[in-house]
């Protein structure tokens, strides 16, 4: 799972950022506005945590920029101020829940855990002789495991939270980005396309290429 992070008191950031990767979560942590809208356009999150004071702006901007591009994406804002107008604000430009400061770190955890299974990120997912299982990160074809490397399986389960909906190159450049924060490079994505069908065999047919567009994850297997 990859979180963005916006929240600019280093105080709260770095250990908040340590909390979250304790979980198995990649966190990208920026701190203003301007790094955060930069980042959404660029790249994949699977969720938000949104501090709504940022030095450049309000975290509001970000909430509703992610809500008109991101429809999957949970965002959960961070608010010193839980005045009721200032919540209501939030949720109305796209947030999914909120929390104030100071917060208790298992409450958080539950908070993100929550609106993800709202948003319909499931445990496990099962498309003919493919099974994923999301909690283990492992993948099953007719009942026997197979490796994937990190990106192989970034890219698979990109692919099945989306499935029938057809993918830019673009927006897999950016789910394939890296735990460094290094942008892969577009021929990286053709090996690793190439490679994940030959791992799953007869079921990387799923793996359909809609020419001029991108890719689409098959949701049945027909030819």
């Amino acid at each position: 799972m990859k979180i963005l992070l916006v929240e600019d008191e280093q105080s709260i950031a770095q250990p908040l950022k340590t909390l979250l990767e304790t979980q198995g979560w990649t966190i990208h942590l920026v701190s203003t506005v301007a790094q955060a809208l930069s980042d959404i356009s660029q790249y994949q999150f699977d969720a938000a945590i949104i501090d709504l004071g940022l030095p450049d702006g309000n975290g509001q901007q970000v909430c509703c920029e992610i809500a008109k591009t991101h429809h999957r994406t949970a965002i959960l804002v961070l608010t010193a101020r839980n005045d009721e107008d200032t919540v209501v604000h939030a949720l109305a430009q796209g947030a999914d829940d909120y929390i104030s400061k100071p917060f208790r770190a298992r409450e958080l955890i539950e908070r993100i855990r929550a609106i993800l299974r709202r948003k319909g990120l499931k445990n496990s997912y099962e498309f003919g002789d493919v099974v994923v299982d999301v909690g283990g990160a492992q993948v099953f074809v007719n009942s026997q495991e197979i490796v994937l490397t990190a990106q192989e399986y970034r890219l698979l389960l990109y692919f099945i939270v989306h499935a029938g909906i057809v993918l830019e190159r673009k927006q897999l450049l950016g789910a394939l980005w890296d735990e460094g924060g290094n942008f892969v490079e577009d021929n990286t994505l053709t090996v690793t396309i190439k490679r994940l069908r030959q791992k799953l065999g007869k079921e990387g047919n799923r793996i359909e290429t809609v020419r001029g567009l991108g890719y689409r994850w098959r949701q049945d297997n027909e030819k």
